[in-house]
């Protein structure tokens, strides 16, 4: 019984650890790419943080996949609009329009 409740708590553990590991390199790619689109540090870190809150990893995934064709921040929102979410094109423009303002905490 003990061995099984080892196992249980063992899985839950390298779960959560899979799970945070995903979304914390999500945001880290997402931010990378932002600050070499032309955002400052903070603005960049404030675009990973929304966009890893409110997007799927997968839309996550298919939006820093065009990353090397959007070169400036309105490349990125021009690069949202050729995956064809309409989430991910709302989410990117006011998350770029809130973090470069500073209006976003």
């Amino acid at each position: 019984m003990i061995r099984l409740i080892k196992t249980v708590i063992l899985i839950a553990v390298f779960c959560a650890a899979t799970w945070f590991g995903a979304h914390w390199y999500a945001e880290y790619r997402v931010r990378t790419a932002f600050a070499e689109a032309g955002l400052s540090d903070r603005a960049a870190a404030c675009m990973g943080e929304r966009l890893v809150r409110k997007l799927s990893l997968r839309q996550i995934q298919r939006l820093t996949a065009l990353q090397g064709a959007a070169h400036t921040p309105e490349g990125m929102v021009e690069a949202a609009h050729a995956i064809d979410d309409p989430r991910v094109v709302k989410v990117t423009a006011t998350s770029l329009l809130l973090c470069s303002t500073g209006f976003s905490r």
